[in-house]
């Protein structure tokens, strides 16, 4: 077990561990059926805790990777099949509309994904006797440190991105932030947006006064060909799961990406609004932690996890992006209520987020 846990990584060793066996269940070393080493053969060939090793474990089983047979020893249930297409896949065929011969509308069905009620219940309850009076001050305008602070280290568990707090900018939902964005950059750019999109995006920018051209959606993305006779400066894109296509990028078109943006002075609008409850065959890399010139601003939301009412999504921007942001734009006063940041906090902190979504992909899993 060639397992190199790296002890100055911000991302915690148990999930460093998830990691690298996840990735050889899913290339197959690990296959369906087969039992993993106990967690006390991990822990002492990892040199790490038999509590690291369980934790480990214990995400391989909430994630649907792996199962526990008492007295037996914890078995891989991962199968190719078991992702898109799938189950899940020929569920919400059933649900298609055909917008045009190469792009469909796929509405899923989300009926009893929803946050459980009793859980939200139990954490504002927590949060009112824990917080107090603090419920009552006015937020920072980028957002509460708490939350900012929360949200980094979810994304270094979740996603691989590390970043600072400073990065992070808290708002009412993604198209609060879209108006950010075209107040920050002006209107001397002139955005790409995907066809079809969510017809919101090209709304906000256009109302404050940006242009911008639709570029076809292709089986695998936006053609870099297009891209580049556009007059576009800024690409928007949703490469999880493109709303209502349902195309989700691969890794040579996020390069493809990446290297028009550095070649043209461009910058990318990384959109992953349902990236939380997309199934994939394998770990999806983010464009943010792809990128190595600065040029990426990652756009997520938590209303479609949580609750349409709990509007709150984030921003976040590369280091040197974030300060020219907060000379520009760092006055506008935060617009998410104190106590959804706070809850929102503690559902992070407590695991509750993570468990309510890893219940939700393996329904989504086994159709």
């Amino acid at each position: 077990m060639n397992y190199k846990i790296d002890k100055n990584s911000k991302v915690p060793a148990y999930l460093q561990l998830y990691q690298y066996l996840r990735n050889d269940i899913i290339k197959g070393i690990y296959p369906y059926g087969s039992r993993l080493p106990s967690k006390r053969i991990i822990a002492g060939e990892t040199g790490y805790s038999v509590i690291t090793a369980e934790h480990a474990i214990a995400l391989l089983d909430e994630e649907g990777y792996a199962q526990r047979r008492e007295r037996s020893g914890v078995f891989v249930i991962y199968r190719g099949e078991d992702f898109p297409g799938d189950a899940y896949q020929n569920r919400i065929k059933a649900k298609e509309t055909v917008h045009d011969e190469n792009t469909k509308t796929v509405v899923p069905d989300r009926k009893d994904e929803g946050f459980p009620f009793s859980v939200l219940a139990k954490t504002i309850r927590k949060v009112l006797l824990d917080q107090g009076e603090k419920i009552l001050i006015k937020s920072p305008n980028q957002g509460c440190d708490e939350l900012r602070n929360e949200i980094c280290r979810y994304l270094g568990r979740t996603r691989g991105i590390e970043i600072e707090p400073f990065q992070v900018i808290i708002g009412s939902g993604a198209e609060y932030l879209y108006g950010l964005i075209a107040q920050f950059f002006g209107r001397r750019y002139s955005v790409a947006i995907e066809d079809p999109s969510y017809e919101k995006i090209g709304k906000v920018y256009g109302s404050i006064g940006m242009k911008y051209e639709m570029l076809k959606m292709r089986t695998d993305g936006i053609s870099i060909e297009d891209l580049k006779r556009s007059k576009a400066g800024i690409l928007h894109v949703t490469p999880f799961n493109s709303y209502p296509s349902g195309v989700t990028v691969g890794i040579s078109k996020k390069i493809e990406y990446l290297n028009w943006a550095k070649n043209n002075n461009g910058i990318l609008i990384e959109d992953n609004y349902d990236s939380e409850l997309t199934v994939s065959k394998k770990p999806e890399e983010p464009l943010f932690s792809m990128d190595t010139e600065g040029r990426v601003i990652y756009i997520n939301t938590f209303s479609g996890t949580l609750a349409p009412s709990m509007r709150i999504g984030y921003m976040i921007l590369p280091e040197a992006m974030s300060r020219e942001f907060e000379e520009k734009l760092g006055f506008y006063s935060c617009t998410v209520p104190v106590l959804d940041q706070y809850v929102l906090c503690e559902l992070l902190k407590s695991g509750e987020y993570e468990r309510h979504i890893n219940r939700v992909r393996r329904k989504r899993r086994t159709g």
